[in-house]
């Protein structure tokens, strides 16, 4: 019976405890006597001594009263008297039943009969005397005291019946302490018993785990380090320790064979060294692995060149024709069909009507037969088939699956082998050939000599360039492959930045609305409350906050500059008013600075050219505004002329010339790197972003044309900016600027920068004036900054119209639910639980509110953003930040329809 370790631990324990609970038994046993012992000291020795004591008492209580009545003639005490004479009789009898010693009850009884004596002869004598009044008799009596010495002995038997109680209740309390100090030897023998016990139960066990643990560990570091693995380990115990060491035993077995056929592959491997012929390899294999697996006789069949042929190249035990077929097709038969899938093919118990095995007496039915196809380089190029009197094992198995990949390398390199020896023969024989030949031509031409000569070299030559165009063709190849990947690699990252940028863009956009939108309603003043350096303030704030979102503009795009995702879209732009746009935007700078600002404009200028007239104001804005910047005395002059470039194609130049701190040559090329400065530095020491230059140049680059640079330390600096007349056709070009819908402004740039209110486009229906159009009108905003919807409802609230606010689009629905008198809804778009545009799709499809305006507010401002929001539902889109004016302009033309 199996008997584990778990069931050992626990039969040991039970063990233990059993003896603790008959240990607690017996304890408890001898406790519960001596408890007896002590409450018989206690309640029947106490009471004896109670009861003697209240006996002698009432006997006093009688001669009292007694001699109280004779001295008095007090008819009150003999009250006493009686009632001391009627009781001590019931105290004797249960003192009476205490006692259990014949002695004490002999000493207890004389005591009674000297009390009754002294009652019936001393007492109510002298008491009837008194009563017949013979006083003379009394007083002699009283005067005699003739009780005297009966009430002493009285006194005197009872002490000496209490001594012997006392002793007898000191002999029962010392047989009590007797006990109790047996009964701690006891316990300490108990305990020591069972930790004794204990001990050799785990000394036991753990020796029984220990000592196979440690055959274990001594079996494995022989296995470890190639000791001898012969060594079984033996365990007598049913337990999971037997199961460990036939578990290790079986290791040691699987270890063994693998020695065992580690040793047979070495073995093959050394009797194949030295063999360069293909037959003389397979003989010598087939017979090697025809004695290590006990086969009666086999056959190695080998592919012949590119053909699906095997022919029998080798045989063990042939007999003529005995040892297998002479050829084979692959995939026909048995072995056909194992050497097309290359599996391993293993049959024993064979049936009868296979062939037979010839000897010299007779011929004998095989038991078993193995087909082993060898394999190289994913094709078979080898068969081997076995046949046996015995059944193959699975150690034979494994060696022959290990030999097969091994010896299809071998075959692989003898063939190489042969080959080459076969190339070198007929190499050495036409070699041959050729020297006869060259010495008879030798003899004809020394011209001819020399040409083949040249030819050899040509050839040579030629096959040099031949390999080196394979090795560049490689590595051209590799360095595609790895241009591809790094090209995939950019647009994952072009990706994660498009979308962080996004987001950035939302969170920068989101509070700087409310930033913008307070800071002008504080500017105008509306209410008059504030000072004039309050109103400053206010101016100062909504600057600052112009400045931040030209930040985000400008970073936004670059990296759609960067990212190639910034469009450009070309139109007819108007020269003529060049000068006048520079004066008007850079006049009062100068003047601020204390500069000059002069525009000079060639005559061959024409007036229209066609480019993205947006992209170029913009590189114009941000060259005049560096210049101002870096420039502390004299000023800035722009220039407006003509150039020609290689191809005779003319294009415009804009030249921005300045007098200030100018920029080494070293640095002309560093500047135009995000981040940095005008003096070549990444720090922020002249102000601004650093990514002016860089972006125009990526602009200039988009619309066809390119900034160059002049300028040296301490002389100024000149920016000059070419851009052709006639772009390239694959721009797109810029719808009409009518082209607008009803729904409101298309959007205004590839990052949807604020489009311009439709007010310009739409005219309100007759009877519907502009101005009181939002008055007493009921508006739902649905943002979930608090931010901004504290602001637009001061603003809202201010135009006469009724706000309403949800936190979420589920918030929004909620509204709707219970208000349908809702007559325009202003929509935030990137918002928790629900985002703008599910809530804009359930509006229009599950409330059918199809009348109703929806404004799309948002802050991501990507592209195709508007397209979006439209095609959700949304009546128009307006990105943040918002501008009052343009917001409420929107708001009273679709109020006014």
């Amino acid at each position: 019976m199996r008997l584990g370790i778990r069931s050992k631990i626990l039969i040991g324990y039970g063990i233990i405890i059993l003896c603790l609970i008959i240990s607690i038994v017996m304890i408890g046993s001898q406790i519960s006597n001596m408890q007896k012992q002590r409450n018989y000291i206690i309640n029947h020795d106490i009471n004896v001594f109670n009861r003697t004591n209240s006996i002698e008492k009432q006997l006093m209580e009688m001669q009292t009263g007694q001699r109280g009545f004779l001295a008095s003639g007090n008819p009150d005490y003999l009250e006493s008297y009686e009632q001391a004479k009627n009781s001590w009789e019931k105290e004797y009898g249960n003192l009476q039943k205490l006692i259990a010693d014949p002695g004490q009850k002999e000493k207890l009884a004389q005591i009674h009969t000297a009390i009754l004596q002294w009652i019936q002869l001393k007492g109510e004598p002298l008491i009837q005397l008194k009563r017949e009044n013979n006083a003379a008799e009394v007083e002699r009596l009283y005067k005699e005291e003739p009780d005297r010495n009966d009430i002493k002995q009285i006194r005197a038997d009872f002490d000496s019946f209490r001594n012997k109680e006392l002793a007898g209740t000191k002999a029962r309390a010392a047989a009590l302490d007797k006990q109790n100090s047996t009964l701690g030897k006891m316990l300490a023998a108990i305990v020591l018993g069972t930790i004794a016990f204990s001990i050799i139960v785990g000394l036991f066990i753990s020796n029984s785990i220990i000592t196979t643990v440690r055959k274990v560990i001594d079996h494995i570091k022989a296995m470890a380090t190639g000791g001898d693995l012969t060594q079984r380990l033996h365990v007598k115990t049913k337990d999971e320790i037997k199961e460990l060491g036939d578990a290790t035993n079986y290791l040691l077995d699987v270890m063994e064979q693998k020695s065992i056929v580690q040793m047979q592959i070495n073995e093959v491997n050394l009797r194949n060294q030295g063999i360069s012929s293909m037959e003389p390899l397979a003989q010598t294999f087939i017979h090697t692995v025809a004695e290590m697996t006990d086969s009666a006789f086999a056959a190695f069949y080998l592919k012949e060149g590119a053909s699906p042929v095997f022919s029998k190249t080798a045989a063990y035990a042939d007999n003529m024709d005995s040892a297998g077929r002479s050829s084979f097709e692959l995939g026909k038969g048995m072995i056909g069909q194992a050497a097309e899938d290359q599996e391993p093919v293993m049959l024993n118990d064979l049936n009868h009507g296979q062939r037979l095995i010839g000897t010299g007496l007779s011929n004998i039915q095989p038991k078993s037969m193995f087909i082993v196809p060898v394999s190289h380089k994913g094709e078979t190029v080898a068969v081997i088939e076995l046949a046996s009197l015995n059944a193959y094992s699975e150690s034979h198995r494994e060696l022959l699956i290990s030999l097969s990949d091994m010896m299809g390398l071998t075959i692989n390199s003898v063939l190489d082998q042969m080959e080459i020896k076969k190339l070198l023969a007929e190499s050495q024989a036409m070699t041959e050939e050729l020297q006869t030949q060259s010495e008879e031509l030798q003899t004809q031409s020394e011209e001819l000599q020399m040409q083949s000569e040249e030819l050899r070299m040509i050839n040579e030559q030629l096959e040099g360039r031949s390999k080196d165009a394979e090795e560049k063709s490689k590595e051209l190849e590799q360095a595609k492959e790895e241009l591809e990947a790094q090209a995939k690699q950019l647009i994952a990252s072009s990706k994660y930045k498009s979308e962080f940028l996004a987001n950035m863009s939302h969170e920068l956009r989101t509070p700087l609305n409310s930033i913008l939108i307070l800071s002008e309603m504080l500017a105008e003043n509306m209410g008059g409350k504030l000072a004039e350096d309050e109103k400053e303030f206010a101016q100062i704030i909504h600057s600052s906050g112009q400045d931040l979102l030209h930040l985000i503009d400008e970073i936004l795009d670059l990296s759609k500059v960067e990212s190639g995702k910034l469009d450009v879209f070309l139109s007819e732009v108007n020269l003529a008013e060049f000068p006048s746009y520079v004066e008007r935007n850079f006049s009062h700078v100068a003047e601020q600075k204390g500069l000059y600002l002069k525009i000079e404009k060639a005559a061959e200028v024409p007036d229209v050219i066609h480019t993205d007239e947006k992209r170029l104001n913009q590189i114009v804005k941000n060259l005049l505004s560096n210049a101002f910047k870096f420039t502390e005395t004299g000023g800035v002059t722009v220039k407006l002329d003509t150039v020609k470039d290689q191809h005779s194609k003319e294009s415009i130049r804009i030249s921005v010339k300045d007098t200030g701190i100018g920029i080494p040559k070293e640095k002309h090329e560093l500047i135009f790197d995000a981040f940095q400065q005008g003096d070549g530095a990444t720090m922020r020491k002249f102000g601004g972003t650093g990514l002016g230059l860089s972006i125009c140049r990526e602009l200039a680059k988009l619309l066809g044309g390119e900034i160059r640079l002049i300028s040296d330390e301490g002389i100024g600096s000149e920016f000059i900016v070419i851009i052709p007349f006639a772009p390239d056709l694959t721009i797109k070009e810029q719808e009409p600027a009518l082209a607008l819908s009803s729904a409101g402004a298309e959007a205004a740039a590839a990052m949807e920068m604020p489009a311009e209110p439709s007010v310009a486009v739409l005219e309100p229906p007759a009877g519907h004036s502009p101005e009181n159009a939002l008055s007493s009108k009921n508006v739902l905003i649905v943002d979930d900054d608090n931010r901004n919807i504290f602001v637009l409802e001061a603003a809202l609230k201010s135009e006469g119209m009724n706000v309403m606010t949800a936190s979420n689009g589920l918030q929004c629905l909620e509204v709707l639910e219970s208000n349908k008198k809702v007559d325009i809804i202003l929509m935030d778009i990137m918002m928790p639980v629900m985002d703008g545009y599910e809530a804009i799709r359930k509006i229009r499809n599950e409330y059918c509110m199809q009348q109703v305006p929806i404004i799309a507010l948002t802050a991501k401002a990507m592209k195709n953003d508007r397209e979006k929001c439209i095609e959700a539902g949304a009546s128009d889109y307006i990105s943040k930040p918002l501008k009052m004016e343009q917001l409420l302009s929107v708001m009273r033309v679709w109020l006014a329809q």
